[in-house]
């Protein structure tokens, strides 16, 4: 199911003694957060108008009628949500959150394997993790020759398996 609201951060803490907050950013990066005006709380059910910008590995958030650390401190542990339609992503790329729990399968067999349950960063490429129905864990390397789809409406990334994918053969 696709939500429309992403989590986007949490509040961690408060900056400075004027109300500011700091933000652990759950997204690529602090800057992608801090571009964002309108914030939600609540799953989208509270609108919030924000100033916010990046600094070092965090975002620092000020919302209107928060001006005192002890107001700004009541907020900590507060998820914030960015609204799915304020997001503009370029072709093929898609939110983690939208990855986790699409069935894999196999393209050519239509075999079900198991559920991502992470999307992993490692630089080169992301890696999904996979579990089966007895909940062990396998590691998918997103490489173009062995994803082939992701049908997040679907809820299914189809894939070519690999000699070795799912097995110590070598």
């Amino acid at each position: 199911m696709i939500k429309e609201f992403l989590e986007g951060g949490k509040i961690v803490g408060t900056h400075g003694v004027r109300g500011e907050m700091r933000v652990e950013c759950w997204c690529d990066s602090p800057q992608f957060l801090a571009q964002f005006k309108t914030l939600y709380f609540d799953n989208g059910a509270q609108k919030i108008k924000v100033k916010s910008r990046a600094h070092k590995n965090m975002v620092l958030v000020k919302m209107p009628g928060v001006d005192t650390i002890e107001q700004a401190d009541l907020l900590r542990g507060k998820v914030l949500y960015i609204k799915r339609s304020d997001i503009k992503l370029e072709e093929g790329v898609n939110f983690v959150q939208d990855m986790i729990g699409l069935e894999v399968v196999d393209s050519n067999s239509n075999e079900v394997y198991g559920k991502i349950t992470d999307v992993l960063h490692t630089g080169s490429n992301d890696v999904y993790e996979m579990k089966d129905k007895d909940n062990k864990a396998f590691y998918i390397p997103a490489i173009p020759d062995i994803i082939d789809e992701i049908d997040i409406k679907g809820e299914k990334l189809f894939i070519t398996v690999m000699k070795g994918l799912f097995s110590d053969e070598d």
